[in-house]
């Protein structure tokens, strides 16, 4: 059986990446692909309940090295449980968020070291990489008012503007890194618009495989 591939939805609050997973989920099924929706932190019993602890206020005080540690427990769960098994069944695997989230929010955001945040990714993950992200960018501030309207702020949406001023600066960085992999898609737009571009990048990526 042929292998599934791994597709990653990455942004900054507010970015639109539930409606836009489900666009992308419509579109691949038309294709024809078999599908598993999951998302971080969270996707299995253990990563939900660590999910819980990162988003919530139960713990506003959590370290930023606890933070990311946490971070990579969850994934680690997520990764033997429940990623790796759909891909390995021909199953296409639709993750809102993983290592690049990791890179911009603990890296950029928190200001820790990527060489640490690497060794770690390297540790979890070994060679394993997302076969496409696709990066749903926009001004922090339109995300930040979007991000307002839609519920009450977690643990990270409490954080200030230069937070995500830094963390959308790293996730630009990473799409300069790698453009093979790395889509960004101009969130901005009409939803119509951003479904658009979305469209066109699973169009080419289906092609491509």
């Amino acid at each position: 059986m042929k292998a599934g591939k791994f597709i990653t939805f990455e942004g900054i609050e507010g970015a639109g990446k539930s409606s836009n997973i489900s666009f992308a989920e419509r579109v691949l099924k038309q294709s024809g692909k078999r599908l598993m929706l999951t998302r971080e932190p969270g996707g299995t019993p253990l990563g939900e309940s660590l999910r819980e602890l990162l988003l919530g206020h139960q713990h506003d005080g959590i370290s930023f090295k606890a933070e990311l540690l946490l971070m990579f427990a969850a994934r680690a769960q997520h990764l033997d449980s429940k990623i790796l098994p759909a891909i390995e069944r021909g199953e296409w695997v639709i993750c809102d968020r993983f290592t690049d989230a990791t890179y911009a929010y603990q890296g950029g955001g928190r200001l820790l070291d990527s060489a640490a945040i690497s060794m770690l990714e390297t540790l979890v993950q070994g060679e394993r990489r997302p076969d496409l992200t696709i990066l749903l960018d926009l001004p922090v501030s339109q995300g930040l008012e979007r991000a307002g309207k839609r519920s009450a702020p977690d643990r990270f949406e409490r954080e200030k503007h230069d937070f995500f001023e830094r963390v959308r600066a790293a996730y630009l960085e990473i799409a300069d890194r790698d453009p093979q992999r790395v889509k960004v898609v101009d969130a901005s737009l009409s939803l119509q618009q951003v479904q658009q571009q979305i469209n066109s990048v699973l169009s080419s990526f289906l092609e491509s495989v």
